[in-house]
């Protein structure tokens, strides 16, 4: 079983920039495609970035230009570069493995998660 964990959250003012962190761990041989998710207080979970085995990104539209995606395939780890950060980016944003020929799927258990709050 693969398990994920979050790291590098926190607070930080409209325009600031933040690194959240991913590592995977558990029965995998490569990392899988992977994907960045967020939940907002009293919202859905919603997808955010994916990244594929060959390093194919895939953006919601409200991140492009802000938000980049990458990983380590060394490291089993993929990690979400936020620039430009919105109040409305406020969330605990979580990252998992995706399902089978999506973009927008989490098929993996889901981590903690790690805080990002935008205020002044």
């Amino acid at each position: 079983q693969v398990q994920f964990v979050e790291s590098g959250g926190g607070l930080v003012q409209p325009g600031g920039s933040l690194r959240l962190s991913c590592a995977a761990s558990g029965s995998m041989f490569t990392l899988p495609d992977m994907g960045w998710f967020r939940q907002a207080p009293g919202k859905e979970r919603e997808w955010v970035a994916a990244i594929s085995r060959t390093g194919t990104l895939k953006y919601r539209d409200s991140v492009k230009g802000r938000f980049t995606i990458s990983r380590d395939n060394v490291k089993s780890s993929v990690y979400l570069q936020m620039t430009d950060l919105k109040a409305e980016d406020t969330a605990v944003y979580y990252c998992n493995s995706l399902g089978a020929g999506t973009w927008d799927l989490g098929a993996g258990t889901w981590g903690q998660g790690t805080q990002v709050t935008v205020s002044l």
